[in-house]
């Protein structure tokens, strides 16, 4: 993972997986992840390319199942499966990739709406 700041991904990666959670997220859950990603290097649309591109692609089949994971993934598991899809994807799975993301982004877009509404508050200093 040459050039990526990979203790500061590592970071956004486990916030992200609580997208992926067969829970319905809290008003203090989008605080804390527009916070994170607020405190990170990283601006908003490259936060929003790394869940679609790094943790979308390892997790998304976890809101297929009907009772998912719910109380949070290990996140030493969460960090090996997301550098193992980096490390082995290949231009198809980009490619797929791409093409189911705007089926996940339908579901989600209220989340990341809420989020990013949150983090320009912050960014405004609304928030601090």
């Amino acid at each position: 993972m040459k050039g990526l700041n990979l203790e500061k991904r590592k970071r956004i990666w486990i916030v992200l997986s609580d997208l992926y959670l067969d829970t319905e997220l809290q008003e203090s859950d989008f605080k804390y992840m527009a916070e994170t990603f607020f405190e990170n290097p990283f601006t908003f649309e490259e936060i929003k390319e790394i869940d679609q591109y790094e943790v979308f692609p390892v997790f998304f089949s976890n809101l297929l199942i009907p009772a998912g994971e719910w109380a949070g993934f290990d996140e030493l598991v969460l960090v090996k499966n997301i550098m193992k899809w980096i490390e082995t994807r290949n231009k198809l799975d980009i490619f797929a990739v791409k093409c189911l993301y705007p089926i996940y982004d339908k579901i989600n877009r209220s989340y990341w709406k809420r989020i990013e509404d949150i983090y320009n508050q912050i960014d405004g200093g609304l928030l601090r």
